[in-house]
């Protein structure tokens, strides 16, 4: 049974800094990508960041460009959303993802969150202004 953690979440207020940490549990092939999405208050299920299973390839939403940094310790089946300068708008729930990507599907995968096959309950990210 696959199981998908996420941690890290909580209040800080704007221009400050969060790490997001999330570990998979139960998958048998290791080839597979990771990626976290968010959904605020009244808003749409949003792509933040994904990042490929050797690590080599990293996508990010416009606007987290240049603040968010996605990294992975596949020796501990764990993805790390680094989270700098944050604003209130980055205020959502972060909902961290797995599954096995095709090269095409991968390159439109924060537009496709049905690309994916496993998700975490999700941790709470709340930031003041």
């Amino acid at each position: 049974q696959v199981q998908v953690q996420e941690s890290g979440g909580g209040l800080v207020q704007a221009g400050g800094s969060l790490r997001l940490s999330c570990t998979a549990s139960g998958l048998t092939d290791g080839d597979y990508d990771m990626g976290w999405f968010r959904q605020g208050a009244g808003k749409a299920r949003e792509g933040v960041s994904c990042i490929s299973a050797n690590g080599a390839i990293t996508f990010y939403t416009t606007n987290v460009k240049g603040r968010f940094t996605i990294s992975r310790d596949n020796a501990k089946n764990t993805v790390y959303l680094l989270m700098n300068n944050l604003k209130p708008e980055d205020s959502a729930m972060y909902h961290c993802t797995t599954g096995w990507l095709s090269p095409a599907s991968r390159a439109v995968i924060l537009d496709c969150p049905d690309c994916m096959d496993y998700w975490g309950e999700g941790t709470l990210v709340t930031i003041s202004s």
